[in-house]
């Protein structure tokens, strides 16, 4: 009679356990790390502040260990107390609001005149080819080699100020809102006339509302361009502003002062371009 057969035993078995599961905040951390990825505004917060803790602890043990002079490079601990001094005793709040009145009343007369100008060069090749070399010629000059033209045209006052930041602004800013204009898909032009609308129209209507978010990318971008100007603008017969501090500090060889004025324009730069990008994150959500 035959035994029934035996059954098998249990082999151990060879599969590798299973990975742990990937949490949905690690997958963010790798998403930072991936081409083209979904933007991780949470991680990338914490990345960009540890690049500045980076930065201010290397420069704290530079300064500190005393590997470089403190009249090349000082310490932040001296920067600090050059900047306490300067809102104490120099009234420097006012020279900061007269500096950013400086900036803004420059960048916004850039920006009104730009914008439509160049939606028309965009548009109208006669436009173009009687502005483009001009602005041409006149952007590749440098602003400081225009310095005494203003001050002999200008004066001393606050509008010889203000036109070397437009100078320095304007020029470059029509030829940004220019191409802008041009990248709008031809069909959107064509699908406008096909409807009935005149040049105006398609300019107002069609043109400015589909350049409109590489426009205030373009403009947050010309800002920062205002600001390089700025010390250029104040050193000259001024008594006022963030680069009249900063000039008459390095006149004395205070490199503390200096410093000071060279973050404080550095912290309301990035502060402004940080609120224009969230703008244009809440503005154009679609594109996100």
């Amino acid at each position: 009679m035959e035994k029934p057969p035996r059954k098998a035993e249990a082999e151990p078995s060879s599969a590798k356990p299973s990975p742990a599961p990937v949490t949905g905040r690690q997958t963010a951390w790798r998403e930072l790390f991936t081409f083209r990825a979904a933007a991780q505004p949470r991680q990338e917060l914490w990345l960009s502040i540890a690049a500045f803790v980076f930065i201010l602890t290397l420069w704290s043990i530079v300064s500190e260990l005393g590997l470089v002079h403190p009249q090349i490079l000082p310490s932040p601990r001296a920067v600090v107390a050059a900047w306490f001094r300067l809102f104490t005793e120099a009234g420097y709040i006012n020279d900061i609001g007269i500096s950013v009145a400086r900036v803004w009343a420059a960048f916004l007369a850039s920006a009104v005149i730009a914008i439509p100008l160049g939606i028309l060069m965009s548009g109208y090749r006669a436009v173009t080819a009687l502005t483009e070399p001009i602005i041409d010629f006149v952007r590749y000059l440098p602003v400081p080699a225009l310095v005494p033209l203003t001050l002999i045209w200008l004066g001393i006052g606050e509008g010889s100020k203000i036109t070397l930041l437009w100078i320095g602004t304007f020029f470059q800013l029509i030829l940004l809102i220019a191409d802008d204009a041009r990248r709008v898909p031809k069909e959107f032009i064509e699908t406008g006339r096909t409807l009935g609308a005149s040049d105006t129209n398609l300019m107002k209507d069609v043109l400015l509302r589909a350049m409109l978010p590489n426009m205030v990318d373009s403009l947050r971008i010309t800002l920062g361009w205002c600001w390089t100007y700025l010390i250029v603008a104040e050193i000259v017969a001024s008594s006022s502003g963030i680069g009249y501090e900063l000039w008459t500090a390095r006149r004395y060889g205070k490199s503390p002062e200096v410093f000071a004025g060279i973050l404080t324009i550095g912290i309301i730069g990035l502060a402004s371009d940080q609120a224009i990008r969230f703008l244009h994150r809440r503005w154009f959500r679609y594109l996100q």
